[in-house]
């Protein structure tokens, strides 16, 4: 099927043209003949590669030129850094200009949770993570009423335990907000699609076709054992990871090793480095210098160093305790083919535009705290195995398991390569997912009685999969709660609070609110000698708080924090009771933040708890969100904390003493050079202005004075020296 001949205006049509796609994939023109462009809801489980988000683009580029009707499209995905990797590609329809002569533009929503973001009205297509698509319904964003395309990525994780329930709950309102809608629903790994399709009255488009071959195999006894067929691989090390990648990298490709844990990402990586050297000419050897410089001044930290070394020799490791920036540095190096060979988590696996021609997936265990060490289901799997083969770039695409006995091969080729995927499942029927969702339902109008919750249920997921009645016994129990909790009136149908509005929009769980409550009103009632330490803790003890885990060394000095702060708690639990691990895996969580507010090294919070960097900025950005929380309910409800509590926001953001507060604000300066500018006298910006720019450039460096001096709206006279060949090929 020709672009040419699909029934869309001209300049949809020469927009693809001139980004040389001249025609469709089998699995699109499926979907053409679906009704895809003639506005029906189509749900297409098709392969990684094979063109899905161009899918999406037609439904929305249609519904935006509509003439008769204004469209707006809302694409959601799971993870943040996706939602930029779509945000830069939507962005290039800016030169297709709508009926009124204005260019079609995009925006990205991934920020505060309690915020309305009228704002976000003004474009055509909306890029959000489900979870701020919820806050937006929840804080009633007017715009969200005039969407006519809903595009749904990687709807999958619809059986996902975490982020499954409110994916679900989004999708159900906005059919009822907006019933005419169409609904384009993506996966490359459905194992029950028919069933995603009768719940969104979707067409279903299935195909295994791939634009390259995708070759899935097991590797034992040098050689790669596919279904039909063996691939010998000449043994260049006694790792067999190692010799998979230099047999890929001889050929010109690159490789995407899938590892069980971050230690092992390192591990893999650093091994990787030494043994692929020697295969990086010149050229690009010079490049990853660049890279791996990028890295290091990124970070103090020592991950940071051991992955630009890495780097520098053509490998990395990828996984969720590196920061934002070194991720995008690592991800644009491998879209580059500059680094060679990615050990990763699975995480990467998740979305993430990253293929490359050879998949080696060497840890096919996961640890589950209750079971131990078990096998990944075969939806991760194909999910990894469906990153092999770059189109256009590589001439097939390989993935493969490895082996160390006969019975382990023939058992993961019986177990993976042959299987298909499992059945997803909604993930509602539990107490924990619907407090949160039957608050919100009840706050936004959805609903106001039993008979109504019951009738909204029966447009979930779940109604397909299960009676919606079945929910009937949880449902009562949880507007029991929200009734004791006072966040819902129960008299003559169910009507939120003016507690129970609050809650809802600063969008953290009815359960999370009620121990915030209930420890500020102890806080009032008892002689606390509360601190920052008693606050951070307090939102370290809610279900919305992913509490750190504890080490057999974390238990001695924890048990001495908490005697030396023993005044400081809102409760301390009996010492020989389970609960008191769990409080002091809570004292563990907030004992990071306390470090972070007062500004402890980076390197030193890292090697005390045994986190990455990426995991303190993870922990800062939901400790703020709770404590933003806290502070926004303390002042509803008067109490004394409310004060203290809009503080320390500001500090966990900043992660810094009040002192800095002021400095800190300035965009690109830190928590480390702020500390070094007021220590050497600067105190704020109005001192800074009338400083001497060169005293300032010998604190923190000339290139980060001139932005900090621009920035505070200084006449700058400093000039950057010129320090290497790169800064004056830059020139």
């Amino acid at each position: 099927m020709k672009i040419q001949d699909l029934n869309l205006s001209t300049q949809i049509k020469q927009f693809y043209t001139d980004s040389g796609i001249t025609s469709l994939y089998p699995p699109q023109s499926d979907a053409i003949d679906a009704g895809l462009i003639e506005g029906k809801n189509v749900v297409a489980a098709i392969p990684t590669a094979s063109g899905k988000t161009l899918l999406a683009e037609f439904a929305m580029l249609r519904s935006i030129l509509n003439e008769q009707q204004r469209g707006k499209a809302l694409y959601i995905v799971p993870l943040r850094a996706l939602a930029s990797e779509k945000y830069d590609r939507f962005r290039g329809f800016s030169g297709i200009k709508k009926n009124n002569d204005r260019e079609i533009s995009t925006g990205i929503a991934t920020g505060d949770f309690d915020s309305r973001d009228d704002w976000l009205g003004q474009f055509d297509i909306i890029v959000a993570t489900s979870e701020k698509v919820d806050s937006l319904l929840r804080n009633g964003s007017r715009w969200m009423g005039e969407i006519t395309v809903v595009v749904v990525d990687e709807i999958h994780l619809i059986d996902s335990p975490d982020r499954g329930p409110t994916l679900e709950i989004v999708l159900a309102k906005l059919m009822r907000m907006n019933p005419k809608m169409q609904i384009i629903a993506l996966s490359a790994t459905i194992g029950n699609a028919n069933e995603i399709a009768k719940w969104l009255h979707a067409a279903l488009v299935v195909s295994n076709w791939r634009p390259i071959e995708l070759r899935e195999g097991v590797f034992f006894g040098n050689a790669i054992n596919f279904v039909n067929s063996q691939r010998g691989i000449k043994e260049t090390h006694k790792d067999p990871v190692i010799s998979l990648a230099t047999d890929t990298l001889g050929e010109g490709g690159q490789c995407l090793v899938f590892e069980s844990s971050r230690k092992n990402t390192e591990g893999q990586a650093m091994r990787m480095a030494t043994a692929i050297s020697s295969l990086i000419r010149g050229g690009t050897k010079e490049k990853l210098k660049v890279l791996a410089n990028e890295i290091n001044e990124s970070s103090e930290v020592e991950t940071a160093r051991k992955l630009a070394k890495c780097v520098e020799n053509g490998s990395a490791f990828h996984h969720a305790g590196l920061i934002s920036e070194q991720r995008k540095i690592i991800e644009n190096g491998f879209r580059k083919g500059l680094i060679k060979v990615i050990a990763a988590t699975p995480t990467l696996a998740a979305g993430l535009n990253l293929p490359a021609r050879r998949v080696i997936i060497k840890g096919y265990r996961r640890y589950d705290v209750n079971f131990g060490q078990t096998p990944i289901p075969v939806l991760e799997y194909k999910q990894m195995a469906g990153r092999a083969g770059r189109p256009h770039l590589d001439p097939y695409g390989e993935s493969v398991l490895i082996a160390k006995t006969l019975d382990e091969m023939e058992e993961l080729m019986r177990q993976y390569v042959l299987s298909d995927v499992e059945k997803i499942w909604s993930k509602l029927g539990s107490e924990n997912a619907l407090r949160t969702h039957i608050l919100s339902t009840i706050v936004t109008g959805f609903a106001r009685s039993m008979a109504e919750l019951l009738d909204f249920m029966g447009a979930t997921f779940y109604s397909v999969q299960q009676e919606p009645g079945s929910l009937k016994v949880i449902i009562e129990k949880v507007i029991e709660f929200l009734v004791v909790k006072k966040m819902v009136i129960e008299q003559n149908g169910l009507f939120p609070t003016r507690l129970g509005e609050l809650v809802s929009r600063l969008y953290i769980d009815p359960m999370s609110a009620s121990i915030i409550i209930e420890g500020l009103d102890m806080i009032d009632e008892k002689p606390i000698l509360y601190t920052e330490f008693t606050l951070l803790h307090l939102v370290s003890r809610t279900p919305d708080m992913r509490q750190l885990y504890l080490r057999s060394n974390d238990y001695e000095w924890l048990s001495d924090i908490v005697m030396e702060h023993n005044t400081e708690f809102v409760q301390i639990p009996p010492q020989f009771k389970t609960d008191y691990e769990w409080f002091l895996s809570e004292v563990k969580t907030a004992c990071v933040m306390l470090d972070w507010i007062n500004e402890k090294k980076e390197d030193e919070i890292v090697n005390r708890f045994g986190i990455g960097e990426g995991d303190i900025r993870a922990l800062a950005e939901t400790t703020q969100w709770l404590v933003h929380s806290m502070a926004e309910i303390g002042s509803f409800l008067k109490k004394s904390t409310a004060k203290k509590a809009h503080e320390l926001v500001q500090r966990v953001e900043y992660g810094a003493s009040p002192e800095l507060l002021d400095l800190i604000q300035i965009r690109g300066i830190g928590r480390v050079r702020s500390r070094k500018l007021f220590n050497a006298g600067y105190h704020d910006m109005e001192v800074l202005r009338m400083a001497d720019q060169n005293a300032i450039a010998k604190i923190i460096g000339t290139k980060t004075a001139i932005k900090v001096l621009k920035q505070i709206g200084t006449t700058v006279s400093l000039k950057e020296e010129q320090r290497s060949l790169r800064d004056f090929n830059k020139l």
